[in-house]
């Protein structure tokens, strides 16, 4: 029981950050919408919001969180060691590991994944616009990256689960 109750403390502790960051589920689910409407003829916010939802249950999407997140706020508060500290202040763009670290989640619904978190990592919508401004003094280096891919894991948990529904077969 112990184990159960350490497991939804990490859950909410990772789903509080988020919030405490500016994100929402309902963000994250516009982004899944956005990804995947031309798809789905009937999609609704609501099931988006319910697949990204299962995305935050996976612990290896609560860890990138927590990771991302911890060194994002370090890095605003100029907790790390130069150069390092330098490299993600700016997020500098031969600095590779936000995306890196993202993968993990990308990597959970299979290889969809990667193509949806390239199309809304280079187009920014919604609330990746915002992460992505630096004009406000937040440090969001991991975060947008780590929310994009949480639309991408969401949107190809979607694909995935409509496919299994129509009876088809993966292709």
């Amino acid at each position: 029981m112990a184990e159960k109750n350490y497991q939804d403390q990490v859950e909410a502790t990772a789903k509080q950050w988020l919030q405490e960051r500016g994100v929402s589920v309902s963000d994250i689910a516009d982004l899944v919408y956005f990804l995947q409407r031309k798809y789905h003829t009937n999609l609704t916010h609501e099931e988006c919001v319910m697949n990204v939802e299962r995305v935050l249950a996976k612990r290896e999407v609560q860890n990138a969180i927590l990771t991302g997140i911890q060194l994002d706020r370090l890095a605003e508060r100029k907790m790390l060691a130069e150069p390092l500290q330098s490299i993600i202040e700016v997020d500098e763009s031969l600095y590779g590991i936000d995306e890196i670290l993202s993968f993990s989640i990308v990597n959970i619904y299979g290889s969809i994944g990667y193509t949806n978190y390239g199309y809304v990592d280079k187009e920014k919508p919604g609330i990746l616009a915002k992460l992505n401004d630096k004009s406000t003094g937040e440090c969001h280096t991991f975060l947008d990256d780590i929310v994009g891919a949480i639309a991408a894991a969401a949107s190809s948990r979607l694909a995935h689960s409509s496919q299994q529904k129509s009876g088809q077969q993966p292709q």
